[in-house]
């Protein structure tokens, strides 16, 4: 919970000082964390593949953002401890998810037992730096009268908190069928369309070499798509001959099937 807090608050915090386009692509350095920690806690296993779609994507994210961001070294700081605290998050929220004996396989009851967890954590941050000026300052909310106060909270923060939590039960639940390192790979596409509206609604231009690395992002992307499947395939086949082996009736069964094909 505290990682979490942390990885969203820190996140946010950096809008101050950096573009769309920076957090972007700093913040996809969250895959490389991430798997980090997944070798780690042996959630996943070394292999040429997995590095290969790592390589690619991360190389692919820099190429398409390359030149295209204004470097503020404070916003870039804060976006980076937010990717790595990301990783740690992500990582410990399979370990938790995955444990059928804890019973959190089902994103509302992780969310429920996470979040208000969360506010503690981040609670002591808001305090010291946000909390006294917003408690005396009435510019913080542009507002002069309560219909535009009821507009504010009514529309957008009702709205972007809708969204917040449609996001979340979204990524626990493909953390929980999944793993980690496939959300934060799948969370690529979700930057890609954050980079293209910031090209088309806040006038960033793209290069040759931006389009360049939008392709090969896309390569590492698919390539996992594909690996994933081979695997999950693999996986059902060993099952399936693990069940056999342990039913005689179904072993015998499997042979003829053979025998006759």
């Amino acid at each position: 919970a505290l990682s979490t807090s942390l990885d969203i608050g820190l996140s946010n915090w950096s809008f101050l000082y950096v573009t769309v386009s920076l957090y972007t692509m700093t913040k996809s350095s969250a895959i490389l964390f991430i798997l980090l920690f997944s070798l780690l806690f042996k959630l996943e296993e070394v292999r040429v593949a997995l590095l290969l779609v790592v390589l690619l994507i991360a190389g692919g994210l820099f190429m398409f953002t390359y030149k295209s961001t204004q470097f503020n070294a404070q916003g870039f700081v804060l976006v980076l401890c937010a990717s790595f605290l990301g990783g740690i998050r992500w990582t410990l929220t399979q370990i938790l998810m995955q444990k059928a004996d804890l019973g959190l396989q089902n994103p509302i009851d992780i969310m429920f037992h996470l979040q208000p967890l969360m506010f503690l954590g981040l609670f002591p941050l808001f305090a010291v730096f946000e909390g006294l000026p917003l408690s005396i300052s009435e510019k913080r909310f542009h507002f002069h009268e309560a219909g535009m106060l009821f507009s504010l909270v009514g529309r957008k923060l009702f709205l972007g908190g809708i969204l917040a939590f449609g996001l979340g039960f979204s990524e626990f639940l493909l953390v929980s069928r999944t793993s980690s390192l496939t959300l934060s790979i799948a969370g690529i596409f979700k930057e890609i369309c954050i980079l293209f509206l910031a090209t088309h609604l806040l006038g960033d231009r793209l290069s040759l070499l931006n389009w360049l690395g939008f392709a090969v992002c896309l390569s590492g992307i698919s390539l996992h798509v594909i690996l994933k499947a081979m695997n999950s395939k693999g996986e059902k086949a060993l099952k399936l001959h693990k069940e056999a082996s342990s039913d005689p009736d179904l072993e015998l069964l499997l042979r003829h099937t053979e025998h006759g094909e």
